[in-house]
């Protein structure tokens, strides 16, 4: 087989479906790891203890894959993909391996931050790949494969994790990934080849510093605002101090550096512009609705897990089926500026109707909303990558997919922070107001604990929680109805033919 350079695309249709599926594995690998263990934590906590670190297994992996998503843009950019993106993996899956040999709540946080940096990298540098070997006109078609990769892995991930925990030990929830990992190592070593061309550089650390301790503030300040610290603590607003001198510091970090991590020239370009702050709301309520979903599922409507995680299948379905079709339309006519429009705006209904469920709501009323709410997503999460890359020079390739990556996962963890905080303020103010004076109300959400409840006490209970989900949703309704408005502002550009 001849070897390719990154501005030729390849020519073998069966190496290009060998590295689609590595590139597709490695993406799923990535993906699934910011939720499979959702389900899991309670037996974590069970055998390790840890309690108040809970949520720190889930938070630890989204936010150091987060961080390291622009760094590994500008690494893979300058030293070739292929290499970085070994990289990446030998990183994920030493992460894995020592997450599943975890003997405490602070070694398995320590690891699952460790595991995420490669996950970012597996993430940005799969999708970045796919401009180096496809022309922009055909790629819809593979970015659609990808969004509904991601999608997928977002919704199995809890049912997956479900599953393994019931049946084995939540450790293969981490050891799982070994095997798929090592076959996707050894598929990309042999089928992907990048330019050998080198050129001189300097990486842009101190950027790097600056942005990882915005987003650290940032996401601590979201997610412990309310819940572990009251809003009147001054540590909590001195954290947000902190995150936004971050920013202050990385904007003029960004102004000199020689090669900046995110050129401040990319938010001159109306498409990236549009396309990050569109990501950063779908993050917001893509993450924040899988996150509450399954806790719905499993306190009101008496849900295992495993079954909590089946019955988001039609959000998942609508995902990919919506993800996958426009692409193929995207191919075939080369128009994409109507699908954000049109997803945000089912997003917007998806979002509204789930705030219309109640307790004695059937089920099938919540397939429906969710399919609904699934199929919005999917038409917006890939095109936003695809027109990004058609609006940048073929060197801006991974720093521009990295930037938008960058802002939906940044908004994904903002948004379980910031529907966590409003779900638990509305849940203690409508319980204080419904629940007789001393009442005894289980602690935290544990289901088994909620059925067990006296009646009239078990009633009241689900009123207040159904009011909780409730405002969220109607948060993210609101939040996603100013993505449909920024939506109508991104200009069609022609899909380029071939490479620049």
């Amino acid at each position: 087989m001849e070897s390719h350079t990154m501005t030729q695309p390849l020519t073998s249709v069966r190496s290009v479906r060998l590295l689609f599926s590595a590139l597709l594995l490695v993406m799923l690998l990535s993906a699934l790891d910011q939720t499979i263990v959702s389900t899991a934590l309670p037996t974590i906590v069970g055998e390790l203890g840890g309690l108040d670190q809970l949520s720190w297994v889930v938070t630890a992996y989204i936010l150091t894959s987060t961080i390291v998503v622009p760094l590994y843009g500008k690494f893979g950019d300058l030293f070739g993909r292929k290499r970085v993106l070994q990289i990446a993996i030998v990183l994920f899956l030493v992460g894995s391996a020592l997450c599943g040999m975890a003997q405490n709540m602070t070694q398995l946080v320590l690891m699952r931050a460790l595991q995420g940096l490669g996950g970012g990298g597996l993430m940005v540098i799969s999708m970045a790949a796919v401009a180096d070997v496809i022309p922009p006109a055909d790629r819809g078609r593979y970015q659609g494969l990808f969004g509904g990769v991601f999608g997928l892995a977002t919704v199995i991930g809890p049912l997956i994790g479900g599953f393994i925990v019931q049946h084995a030990s939540w450790r293969w929830i981490f050891y799982i990934n070994l095997p798929l990992g090592v076959f996707a190592l050894l598929v990309i070593g042999v089928v992907f080849h990048n330019s050998n061309a080198r050129r001189q550089h300097e990486i842009d650390w101190l950027g790097a510093v600056y942005l990882s301790m915005a987003l650290l503030c940032i996401i601590l300040f979201t997610t412990e605002g309310g819940t572990l610290r009251p809003w009147n603590d001054p540590q909590l607003w001195c954290i947000l101090a902190f995150g936004l001198v971050g920013i202050a510091g990385f904007i003029y970090e960004e102004r000199l550096a020689w090669e900046p991590i995110i050129p401040l020239s990319l938010f001159r370009n109306r498409s990236f512009l549009l396309c990050s702050l569109i990501g950063l709301i779908i993050g917001m309520s893509l993450f924040g609705s899988v996150t509450f979903l399954p806790l719905y599922l499993q306190v009101v409507k008496g849900a295992t897990p495993t079954e909590a995680g089946l019955q988001l299948i039609p959000l998942m379905g609508g995902l990919l089926l919506t993800s996958i079709i426009s692409g193929r339309i995207i191919s075939h006519t080369g128009k994409y500026r109507l699908f954000p429009i049109a997803g945000t705006l089912l997003g917007v209904v998806g979002m509204v109707l789930l705030t219309r469920i109640t307790i004695s709501s059937p089920t099938w009323q919540l397939y429906l909303f969710t399919g609904v709410l699934g199929m919005g997503l999917g038409l917006v999460m890939q095109v936003l990558v695809l027109a990004v890359q058609n609006s940048v020079a073929a060197n801006m390739y991974g720093v521009a997919t990295s930037g938008v990556t960058l802002f939906r996962s940044i908004g994904g963890s903002i948004g379980v922070a910031l529907f966590g905080a409003v779900f638990t303020h509305v849940l203690q103010s409508n319980l204080t107001r419904l629940l007789p004076e001393g009442a005894e109300i289980p602690h935290g959400m544990n289901p088994v604990a909620i059925h067990h409840l006296p009646d009239a006490l078990r009633g009241d209970y689900l009123d207040a929680f159904g009011a909780a989900i409730h405002a969220a949703f109607l948060m993210a309704a609101c939040i996603m109805v100013l993505a449909f408005a920024l939506s109508w502002f991104l200009r069609e550009a022609p899909l380029k033919k071939a490479h620049h």
